[in-house]
């Protein structure tokens, strides 16, 4: 049998030729001499984060208040996320009612925890969160995400190749692994989103699935469903809004993830097959989270909701799909979709979302169409996310 090849050694040379492979595209997308930044923002789509007119923030600038934007091309005014950022500071201290334009958590609020789960790949999970995470950043929350992936996507969407930029950990693991923990804040990045943190992942994550096991045997005393919450408690005066994209699969990083939440959003592609393995997911998740109930674990949530994900309004099984969850689920199932793009995929080839990428690289309708499911979706979050501080009534 000479013609056999070990596949651990196979595995392991694909391995280092595709690592190597990457770490030349993100040198040529982002050379190393340089720090990656978000794009500028027209005066247009500020005023439209703001929900006033263009008008008004020129009379702004013309007055002298708030940040100077750059000039561009025909004399555009273009904000960077830092001048967002400082015109929601000043417009707030204007405004009638408080959280107008700062619309974060108060002293007597909770933070709000929201995983990101899925059984199933491709359901567009990262996606999801990460356009979460980084939308209520450029709306004026602290935002903390938290990648509890091993397979890290939602840290290469922020800038960071675990191979090689997690040499020395940096993940979750170090925070609530059982020996030897660290504080929350030294695993903490800031990231080029103004607003925005995050916590990247990579293997290391792997090691509590393999270490809780051994845990549990010993009947140390220790609870691994009250790692993540225990840990968040450490930073929680720092953020509004945690946003944590969850491994697919149900194990103990996702069943403690899930302790810590105050909300859960699960992402579904609309097809038969996708629908099939959420409810398997669906009769594991309560079966195991009813014992973590049952040994002291807080079951509690402000909200559960489902949102279609990689919608085509065209595609007739998936349209009887979405009506046969909306029969099933009611309220629970978000009212908006988010859309079937090559805007938001190609977007992700150069490891963006599409709130980063500049809408000229794309046909004027298709941008406009992407951006448009992505906000309503994430607006009917935001909304949840109030209603669970009592600001609003969510039916």
């Amino acid at each position: 049998m000479g013609g056999q090849e070990r596949i651990d050694k196979l595995v392991g040379e694909h391995a280092a030729r595709l690592s190597e492979r990457l770490q030349a595209h993100r040198q040529q997308l982002f050379p190393p001499d340089t720090r990656r930044s978000l794009r500028k923002f027209t005066s247009g789509e500020v005023a439209q984060l703001f929900g006033v007119t263009d008008a008004y923030l020129r009379r702004l600038h013309l007055d002298g208040r708030g940040p100077e934007p750059e000039t561009g091309p025909g004399g555009r005014r273009l904000y960077s996320a830092e001048d967002i950022r400082a015109l929601r500071e000043l417009l707030e201290k204007g405004a009638k009612s408080p959280g107008t334009y700062l619309p974060g958590r108060r002293e007597s609020e909770h933070l709000q925890v929201i995983a990101v789960i899925n059984f199933k790949g491709g359901s567009g999970k990262t996606t999801t969160a990460a356009h979460l995470a980084q939308k209520l950043a450029l709306d004026g929350y602290r935002v903390l995400g938290i990648d509890l992936d091993p397979q890290a996507s939602f840290s290469a969407l922020h800038g960071f190749q675990p191979e090689f930029d997690l040499l020395d950990g940096g993940t979750l693991y170090d925070a609530i692994r059982y020996e030897d923990p660290v504080p929350l804040r030294e695993v903490i990045q800031k990231t080029y989103f103004t607003g925005l943190d995050v916590i990247p992942g990579n293997l290391d994550l792997m090691e509590f699935e393999h270490e809780t096991p051994r845990i549990l045997a010993a009947r140390s005393g220790q609870f691994f469903f009250t790692r993540v919450g225990e840990k968040l408690a450490e930073v929680e005066s720092d953020y509004d809004v945690v946003v944590i994209d969850c491994p697919p699969q149900l194990g103990f990083l996702t069943m403690s993830a899930m302790s810590a939440a105050t909300a859960v959003l699960v992402t579904v592609h609309p097809q038969m097959l996708d629908v099939m393995s959420m409810c398997q997911f669906l009769l594991m998740t309560s079966n195991l989270l009813g014992v973590v109930a049952d040994a002291g674990g807080d079951m509690s949530y402000d909200w559960l909701r489902y949102v279609v994900t990689r919608y085509e309004p065209g595609d007739g099984p998936q349209n009887q799909m979405v009506s046969f969850m909306r029969s099933l689920f009611g309220s629970h199932v978000l009212n908006h979709t988010v859309l079937k793009s090559t805007a938001i995929s190609d977007a992700g080839i150069t490891k963006q979302t599409l709130y980063e990428v500049d809408k000229s690289q794309f046909t004027r309708a298709t941008y406009e169409r992407a951006m448009e499911s992505l906000n309503a979706v994430n607006a009917e979050i935001e909304d949840l996310i109030q209603a669970a501080w009592g600001r609003k009534e969510v039916r």
